[in-house]
C-alpha cells in the first residue's frame, strides 16, 4: 500500500472539507514514509505553512508533558529526586495535599485539581495586575483557591495540569535553572532539536520566524487566539510551565523520537518507568482512556496494538491547537500532526485522524465525511417549528440543551458546556427527527414534547 499517497490525500480531502491547517510526518524504522503541510500560519491566509528543514513552528501543548516526564526521570537519575518522593517534602504549604507523591503527580493519580477548573483567578491577576502569572505562583493558586482533591491520592485517575506545574517547578528548584533552559540544554540539544524552546510567546512576544499563529474560528471568520472574544484568555496561562509552551516542528519531533530510541537522554531502562501505566492503591490499572483502554505512564497515554505491540502517545489541544504524537515502541513506527486552527466539522476532523491511524496500522482509510455531506438533502421541515422552545436542564450533564429555535430558515440550538458557557450552533438533518451539529458529534432526537441527547431525554418546557 502507498501509504505516502493515502495520506497526502486525507490532508487535502480534510483541507477541501474543513481547512486542515498544519503539518504532518510519519515514519517506520527510521525513515520518513509521508510528511506534508497544508494552509496557512497566519489568520488572514497570507503566509503558507512551508515545509523544509526550518519547518513552521507549532505550539505543542500538552504534548509537551513528554519533555516534563523526561526531565523529571534526569533528576531522579542524579538522586535529586525519588519517584515516591512527597511533593509536601519540597513544598510544606501543600499540605493539603498529604500523601501525593512525585509519581502520582507523573501519572495524574494525584487527586490535585486542575487549573482549568478555576481559570479565573489566573485571568483576574491577568486583568487587574496586567501581568501573566509566572509558573512558581502555582503554589499560590493552590493555597488561596483552597482546591479540594478530587480524590486521595492513588484512589483514581483524573488528568490535571497543575500536577505538571509542580513537576516543572521541582525540576527548576532543585536544579538551579529556569525550566525552559533545563530543557534546552538537558533534552533539546543533547536531541538534536535545534529548532524547539520552551517559552512564552504571548506574554514575551514570538522568537520564532516561522510560527504559526494558533487561530480560532469566531463570528463566521479566522480570529488570532490572542485577539478573540472567547478564547482571549489564553495569555493568562502563559507563564506557566510543564503542562504546555514547548514550541517545535515535524522534523524535530521526529529527532525526539529518534533520540528517546537510541538512548540519547534517557537509557531504554529509564524510559520503561515512562511506559509502565500507572496503578491505583487497590492494584488495579489507572485507566486514562476507558474506549481505547490506555493507561498513562509519565508523560505518556500507554497502550497496545494486537499486532503492533506497544504503543505510546499523547495528544494536544488549546484553543487553535490540535497536536498528536504517536510512536509504536515494538514496530519503530512515529507519525506527528501539528495543527494551528481549530477544525469546525469535528465529524471531518475525526475522519481524518482515523484515516490516519489506519494507515499507521497498515489498513485502508474510510473516506472522510463532513456534515454537509451527511445532511439530508431538502428534508421537510414541517415539523421543525414544533421542536422548538426551551428545554429542561438534567441533572449531572456535561453539555445541556437549553433552546432549539428557527433562524434563516434552518434549525439552530442554544447549549450550555460544563463551564457554564453558552453556545448556539445550527442543527443538520441526519435522520428522522434526528439532527447533529458541526462543532461535535451530539446527536438530537426529537420526540413527542421531548428533545433526547446522551442518555438524557429532556421535556419541553
Amino acid at each position: 500500500m502507498d501509504k505516502n499517497t493515502m495520506m497526502q490525500n486525507l490532508a487535502r480531502e480534510l483541507n477541501e472539507k474543513d481547512g486542515f491547517n498544519g503539518a504532518w510526518l510519519y515514519a517506520e524504522r527510521g525513515e520518513i514514509v509521508s510528511k506534508g503541510v497544508l494552509g496557512f500560519r497566519d489568520p488572514e491566509n497570507t503566509l503558507p505553512i512551508t515545509e523544509d528543514t526550518e519547518d513552521t513552528i507549532f505550539q505543542l501543548a500538552s504534548v509537551s508533558k513528554t519533555f516534563t516526564a523526561a526531565a523529571v526521570m534526569l533528576l531522579v537519575r542524579e538522586g535529586k529526586l525519588g519517584l515516591e518522593d512527597r511533593i509536601t517534602k519540597f513544598f510544606p504549604e501543600l499540605a493539603a495535599y498529604e500523601g501525593v507523591t512525585i509519581r502520582h503527580l507523573l501519572t495524574h493519580t494525584s487527586g490535585i485539581p486542575d487549573y482549568f477548573d478555576d481559570a479565573d483567578w489566573f485571568i483576574k491577576i491577568w486583568k487587574e495586575e496586567k501581568r501573566v502569572p509566572g509558573n512558581d505562583e502555582i503554589l499560590r493558586f493552590l493555597r488561596e483557591t483552597k482546591a479540594k482533591p478530587y480524590f486521595a491520592p492513588g484512589e483514581g485517575l483524573h488528568y490535571s495540569n497543575t500536577g505538571y506545574n509542580l513537576l516543572a517547578l521541582l525540576v527548576e528548584r532543585l536544579s538551579g535553572v529556569p525550566y525552559e533552559e533545563f530543557l534546552q540544554k538537558k533534552i533539546f540539544e543533547p536531541a538534536g532539536m535545534s529548532s524547539t524552546r520552551c517559552c512564552h510567546i504571548r506574554r514575551d512576544g514570538v522568537p520564532f520566524e516561522k510560527y504559526a499563529q494558533a487561530t480560532v474560528f469566531e463570528d463566521g471568520k479566522c480570529v488570532a487566539d490572542v485577539d478573540s472574544a472567547e478564547d482571549g484568555d489564553v495569555v493568562a496561562f502563559d507563564g506557566l510551565n510543564g503542562d504546555d509552551y514547548v514550541y517545535t516542528n515535524i522534523f524535530d519531533m521526529f529527532k525526539w523520537d529518534r533520540a528517546l530510541r537510541e538512548g540519547k537522554v534517557l537509557t531504554l531502562e529509564e524510559q520503561q518507568f515512562m511506559y509502565t501505566p500507572g496503578k491505583l492503591n487497590n492494584g488495579e490499572d489507572a485507566v486514562y482512556d476507558e474506549d481505547d483502554g490506555l493507561g498513562y505512564g509519565f508523560g505518556w497515554a500507554v497502550g497496545r496494538d494486537e499486532e503492533l505491540g506497544l504503543v505510546v502517545s499523547h495528544s494536544g489541544g488549546m484553543p487553535g491547537v490540535a497536536t498528536w504524537f504517536e510512536r509504536f515502541l515494538d514496530a519503530d513506527r512515529v507519525l506527528v500532526i501539528l495543527s494551528c486552527r481549530d477544525y469546525r466539522d469535528i465529524r471531518a476532523y475525526l475522519g481524518y485522524w482515523n484515516g490516519m491511524e489506519a494507515i499507521t496500522r497498515d489498513k485502508e482509510p474510510e473516506p472522510i465525511v463532513s456534515i454537509e455531506e451527511l445532511a439530508v438533502k431538502d428534508p421537510d421541515k414541517t415539523k421543525w417549528e414544533s421542536f422548538c422552545g426551551k428545554y429542561e436542564h438534567p441533572e449531572d450533564a456535561d453539555f445541556i440543551v437549553d433552546e432549539v429555535f428557527m433562524k434563516d430558515g434552518e434549525l439552530h440550538a442554544k447549549a450550555i458546556d460544563e463551564d457554564g458557557d453558552a453556545m448556539s450552533f445550527r442543527l443538520y438533518p441526519i435522520g428522522e427527527n434526528e439532527f447533529g451539529r458541526k462543532g461535535g458529534m451530539l446527536k438530537l432526537t426529537f420526540g413527542d414534547g421531548c428533545v433526547m441527547f446522551d442518555d438524557f431525554t429532556c421535556m419541553k418546557l
